[in-house]
């Protein structure tokens, strides 16, 4: 890609070093030496555009381990002890999580997912992922799905808090609604309300105070929140669901003389009783369609006669008289399809009202909306006598 002048210098320059493949870091993390102690010596773990994972040599950054996955890794987390046993959980570009152990240099597991995972933490003996389909799984040490949690948005980033004096350990994933959620499992203990959506996260030990969340912002704020020491972490699920009163068996009191008489009576009489329900019910379905019909003939509830072209009108009168205004509403109760080609026409005694615009021809009606008529009627007649003005809607198949 040089210029033809620039290349014979080039050649010159490189052709005596040997040929490498230059590539990119990707994801970064820590191991300990041999030790598992805070302060103890740590190797640095890196994973790279080249599809590798290499362990570096803590004081003289020469290459220890190298370990090869069928990806690029983009997320990584470590345990263990280098020169005893460790595991380094990859997310990798292809949308699969792979673990390499100790002594192996292939993925010992894979865990295939459904999407591509946002985030990665380790808890314990289980590894929580953080899916681009708005979900938290949790799987085992040898990839064997445990558990799925439905998130409301989509996760932006996860952290562990781990507080070691209480024995408690949970996964902290912040979502783009604003929200830091914190899980135990599946369950949900606590949710956190934050001004911005938050970027990245930490939990630790923060001056003196061994529970502190930081947390920084897409805006680029910087948030601080220190755990209370008489805080109390219930494992139960804080998301909705039914209540704990729900489980709780009810004091049934004993059955009484009248509850004994009228269990008796109803055995007695069942058939009786089964045929007035039934008749009763019959009633009520003759008085519903006779209202139904009744509604119908007096076109107080107007709908179109034909399942194609599903109408729905309603008048307006405004005024008292003798001049005032009609405005019917049209609406297309379809679910997605237009209706075209429809005509409106208003039926009245002509020696009683007259009509400025007795016929409209109405545009496309769009489902949903809404499409308002107007017209003027004035009353011809001096002897205060009214009559009823009938609207009819035609379209291109008749009704």
């Amino acid at each position: 890609m040089l210029d033809p002048q620039d290349t014979e210098a080039f050649v010159n320059l490189h052709k005596a070093q040997p040929i490498r493949r230059q590539t990119v870091i990707t994801c970064i993390g820590t191991l300990k030496k041999n030790m598992a102690d805070e302060d103890a010596v740590s190797c640095l773990v890196i994973g790279t555009e080249s599809k590798d994972v290499y362990i570096l040599d803590p004081e003289a950054f020469t290459i220890l381990s190298k370990m090869s996955v069928p990806s690029a890794p983009t997320q990584m987390d470590v345990t263990g002890q280098f020169d005893v046993e460790f595991r380094i959980t990859v997310a990798c570009r292809n949308g699969n999580i792979y673990i390499l152990r100790r002594d192996s240099p292939k993925p010992k597991y894979c865990i295939e997912l459904s999407s591509h995972p946002v985030g990665l933490v380790r808890m314990g003996k289980s590894v929580v992922v953080g899916c681009a389909q708005e979900t938290l799984q949790g799987f085992t040490q040898k990839g064997k799905k445990l558990w799925t949690a439905c998130l409301p948005a989509p996760v932006t980033t996860m952290g562990v808090m781990d507080l070691p004096t209480r024995g408690f350990q949970a996964v902290l994933v912040g979502l783009a609604n604003c929200e830091v959620h914190l899980y135990r499992d599946k369950n949900l203990i606590s949710t956190i309300k934050t001004p911005d959506v938050v970027t990245s996260i930490c939990f630790g030990r923060y001056g003196r105070e061994d529970g502190t969340l930081i947390m920084t912002t897409k805006g680029g704020g910087l948030i601080v929140k220190i755990l209370k020491r008489t805080a109390v972490f219930d494992d139960r699920d804080s998301a909705p669901g039914p209540p704990l009163a729900q489980s709780i068996r009810l004091n049934i009191p004993k059955k009484t003389k009248l509850y004994v008489d009228q269990t008796m009576r109803e055995r007695e009489n069942a058939v009786a009783m089964h045929r007035a329900f039934q008749m009763d019910l019959s009633r009520l379905r003759l008085a519903a369609a006779r209202a139904y019909v009744k509604a119908l003939e007096s076109s107080l509830t107007p709908m179109s006669s034909s399942l194609s072209e599903p109408l729905k009108m309603n008048a307006v009168v405004q005024g008292l008289g003798p001049s005032f205004k009609l405005t019917l509403n049209i609406q297309n109760t379809a679910a997605c399809r237009p209706v075209m080609h429809l005509a409106i026409s208003f039926l009245y005694d002509e020696s009683l009202y007259s009509m400025r615009t007795a016929f409209f021809k109405i545009p496309l009606l769009v489902p949903g909306l809404n499409y308002p008529i107007d017209t003027f009627v004035e009353c011809l007649s001096d002897k205060g006598i009214s009559d009823i003005i009938k609207v009819s809607c035609v379209g291109p198949r008749g009704g």
